[in-house]
């Protein structure tokens, strides 16, 4: 897929404004969102509040299933934020892009690998993050490279980059994918008028709600892998 990026350069270093703008755009439809179903909370819970509970419960049991008991209660909100933003990231580029002279200025910002690297990055950085803070940096090094047997210690070195290179690639791809085949079918649907246009018009509807499914598993996937890592790091070996 060919798109030119909108890209400044501050103190001679390249800003890719289309991810910060996409990324501003994720978080604002995801503040919107809870603050729209968390309105008026009742006791009894109807309606929105039911939506906003579900997503809840369905974040927490992802938590859960990964760090059970009080320990797993502290990364409940994490899971959740991290779920809906990945989400969100992934449905924005199906819903709409805006380019404007060929430049693009609003897309999934998860299409772009220096996204998902990021988030890959913030996942496991605070994953070594809570694990010192659990069992101090002597007691974290000995739990995570060291059992269960010492000698496997540069395979558990070489796990942390591939831990990374997954998590971020695994979304990035399928992401990616998706808006290339979208792409590669308008096109299609536009080259010969009103005849392709029609052949296409179902297909593209069905690979549009492929790519909502996809965009939904791979944010659970992310989620899920996070809360595995995590575990790895702050649970006894």
């Amino acid at each position: 897929m060919n798109e030119e990026t909108y890209v400044v350069k501050f103190l001679g270093i390249p800003f890719n404004l289309t991810n910060v703008i996409s990324g501003l755009v994720a978080f604002a439809i995801v503040f919107c969102l809870v603050y729209a179903l968390s309105r008026n909370p009742k006791l009894r819970p109807t309606g929105k509040q039911n939506v906003l509970e579900w997503l809840i419960d369905f974040t927490n049991g992802i938590v859960s299933s990964n760090i059970p008991g009080e320990q797993g209660k502290k990364f409940n909100l994490f899971a959740f934020v991290l779920f809906l933003f990945i989400f969100v990231s992934n449905q924005i580029g199906l819903i709409v892009e805006v380019i404007v002279g060929g430049v693009t200025y609003v897309k999934s910002p998860t299409s772009d690998p220096m996204v998902t690297m990021s988030l890959a990055l913030m996942v496991l950085l605070l994953t070594h993050f809570f694990g010192v803070k659990r069992f101090g940096a002597k007691g974290y090094l000995v739990n995570s490279y060291l059992r269960p047997v010492s000698f496997l210690l540069p395979v558990e070195i070489l796990e942390e980059f591939t831990n990374f290179l997954t998590l971020s690639f695994r979304l990035y791809g399928n992401i990616f994918a998706g808006e290339v085949l979208l792409l590669f079918i308008g096109s299609i649907a536009k080259s010969h008028g009103l005849v392709t246009s029609v052949v296409m018009l179902p297909l593209e509807m069905i690979w549009q709600g492929f790519s909502v499914f996809i965009g939904s598993i791979q944010a659970y996937v992310f989620v899920t892998l996070s809360m595995v890592y995590l575990s790895q790091k702050i649970e006894k070996e």
